[in-house]
């Protein structure tokens, strides 16, 4: 089950409203700068347990479990019913025994029962579900990733978020959210709102490209540079979320371990044909993947690095790869240290990583197999 797909985009008219004072602090008051990376059962292979590196992390956010729509959970982790828990609380296990805080995500892209589990009529079982599971788990908190939430579903949104501080006042509980398309961007007070009772919200900030619909070629994730026809950045995308009101503090970025692949055209910022398209992205075009078969020395005249979006890639017109791409835009340390650069600067609280299995290169010399969470490491924490 993929749990991630291209983020929901927000296409609304602009307006600002101010940020409110005197947040309420929970758990985040203890972590005042974040790095969680996301570790999903169905990748575990891609990255063994025993092999995680916390060295860069703060949290980890172990996935996924699904609510159905009676309040009850679905607890396989994309593995099976007894293998999933078991997978899942060794790695909390192992996140403990490194001083690093356990997240349980809750949801993703594809899950559709939320409106059923948080309803009136279930609220109260999925709280106990929820905080059972932590529990059982070892989980210090829970990432309610909610895609797409509606607006016709933030009153059931509040009342989960407020039914899980009465029930555990001092858990962790994290948000992510979409990006945003600059053409249509306004503020919505609902975030600003939510964030008195939230740790973090976090920004889906990958597969911020869009192959159709009056928009030209574009980065995954890019830091700056949107445009009317590359309507996508990190930079705009803070601003909506700071004009609706969420502290900087509480608000992160995100890196995608993962890239792009485009046929049909060579480069950023070029007319999306009719024969044009994305072949592959998340699960697929993992960093591990792209720097061993992809940015190779057979293929470094395709290397490229815009420093408008602070964002690598390759391009050829000669299909190059295992999936033929001709344009591959992706993240390298180059770029994740532009984007702690700009969360320092900015006074952001932190970033989240999906994911870090897709970093982790098995045959790598040792010191070289997490290169990019090295990276990480250095840009968010660079006075460790």
């Amino acid at each position: 089950m993929k749990l991630r797909t291209i983020s929901l985009l927000i296409f609304l008219a602009a307006t600002t409203v101010p940020a409110f004072a005197n947040d309420t602090i929970f758990a985040s008051e203890f972590e005042p700068v974040w790095v969680a990376g996301y570790h999903v059962g169905y990748q575990k292979a891609m990255y063994p347990t025993a092999v995680i590196d916390y060295a860069a992390l703060s949290h980890i956010n172990i996935g996924a479990i699904v609510p159905n729509a009676d309040g009850t959970l679905d607890t396989t982790f994309s593995i099976d019913t007894t293998s999933g828990p078991i997978w899942a609380k060794a790695v909390a296990t192992a996140a403990h025994a490194a001083n690093r805080k356990t997240i349980l995500m809750i949801g993703g892209a594809g899950a559709n029962n939320w409106q059923g589990a948080a309803s009136s009529t279930h609220l109260a079982t999925f709280v106990s579900k929820l905080i059972g599971q932590m529990d059982s788990l070892g989980g210090d908190g829970l990432d309610l990733d909610w895609e797409p939430l509606n607006t016709s579903d933030y009153t059931m949104f509040t009342n989960l978020v407020a039914a899980l501080r009465t029930a555990r006042p001092g858990m962790i509980i994290t948000m992510p959210v979409g990006w945003t398309n600059s053409n249509f961007q306004t503020s919505d007070s609902f975030y600003g709102t939510i964030a008195k009772q939230l740790d973090q919200i976090n920004i889906m900030s990958y597969d911020m490209e869009w192959p159709a619909g009056g928009w030209k070629s574009w980065f995954t994730s890019a830091l700056h540079g949107e445009s009317g026809t590359t309507p996508s950045s990190i930079d705009s995308s803070v601003d909506f979320y700071l004009a609706s009101g969420v502290p900087r503090s509480k608000l992160g970025i995100g890196i995608g371990f993962y890239g792009v692949c485009w046929h049909g055209v060579t480069g950023p910022r070029q007319v999306i044909g009719s024969g044009a398209g994305i072949t592959g992205s998340d699960n697929t075009f993992s960093y591990s993947t792209i720097v061993t078969q992809y940015n190779t020395p057979a293929n470094a005249a395709n290397y490229h690095y815009d420093s408008t979006s602070e964002m690598p890639w390759l391009g050829s017109a000669t299909a190059f790869g295992p999936n033929s791409c001709n344009f591959l835009s992706y993240e390298n340390p180059q770029s994740v240290a532009a984007k702690g650069a700009y969360a320092n600067r900015n006074g952001l609280g932190g970033t989240i990583i999906w994911t870090i299995g897709q970093g982790y290169i098995s045959t790598a010399s040792a010191g070289q197999q997490n290169a990019l969470l090295d990276a990480v490491n250095t840009a968010f924490h660079p006075t460790n």
